[in-house]
């Protein structure tokens, strides 16, 4: 009986390699990670390092995954579900790893002695992508969701990164600030959306965006000092927050 032959390994193999060698040599990766490890990163270097990831993936599928490859021309399900999932799951652990050292970073910088939350992977969304892909009766009609799509599904690991460190910060007595940053010459529903909400009255919407939406969402904790107007001297005012904030985790290890 005739076996059809597994593509997917060999598939695999030119895919990880020439990302691997794309994301090692790629200037803007590397200036991430000098700003990173000089103390100076944030969302906005997050979200640019989410981006580039994102665009190297697609165009280093786009170059390998092809009608010409796939058998009859169709992303069959056992291919894409392959594909896909090992593909986008290195793509999130590499932006949440770093979404999170950013966070770390910035938690410091404010007085908090805190790891960052890293970002769960989004698995129902990695699904629907496989779905769509093997449900078509042909590549080409498809072949659209390995460009902007993969780019917006490694911005959205910054934005849950984002909300995961909000919702932490906030259940820990906190009152952190979700500050949404719109790109020059955005759509109306962007502007609509920019601004500095209070974790309790941010809208639905403030962690979403549309295809090739550019836009940042941001959280930085800040120091939150103020100055004794009697002693002169720098006070924290969440100084006792902190302190049972860091001795529940504690508690915990």
């Amino acid at each position: 009986m005739y076996e059809e032959e597994d593509i997917v390994p060999g598939l695999l193999e030119l895919i990880e390699s020439e990302f691997d060698e794309r994301t090692y040599n790629s200037e803007k990766l590397k200036n991430a990670l000098k700003l990173l490890k000089n103390k100076q990163a944030n969302y906005k270097t997050a979200n640019e390092f989410a981006i580039e990831i994102g665009e190297i993936l697609s165009d280093v599928l786009n170059v390998h995954v092809t009608s010409e490859v796939l058998p009859g021309g169709k992303m069959h399900f056992n291919i894409a579900d392959r594909v896909m999932n090992v593909t986008l799951k290195k793509n999130h652990e590499l932006i949440a790893s770093f979404a999170k050292d950013v966070q770390t970073e910035l938690n410091h910088q404010a007085g908090l002695k805190l790891k960052g939350q890293k970002a769960p992977l989004n698995q129902d969304r990695i699904d629907g992508l496989v779905d769509k892909l093997s449900n078509a009766d042909s590549f080409e009609d498809v072949k659209w969701l390995l460009d902007e799509p993969i780019i917006n599904f490694s911005q959205s690991i910054i934005d849950s990164t984002v909300k995961e460190n909000v919702e932490f910060h906030a259940k820990a007595g906190l009152k952190p600030k979700i500050n949404r940053v719109a790109r020059f010459e955005c759509c109306e529903w962007c502007q609509r959306l920019q601004g500095i909400y209070d974790y309790k009255n941010a809208p639905d919407d403030v962690y979403k965006r549309h295809r090739r939406c550019r836009c940042n969402v941001e959280y930085d904790p800040q120091k939150g000092k103020v100055q004794d107007v009697w002693s002169k001297q720098w006070i924290d005012p969440m100084a006792e927050t902190k302190k049972i904030l860091r001795q529940s985790l504690n508690s915990k290890k």
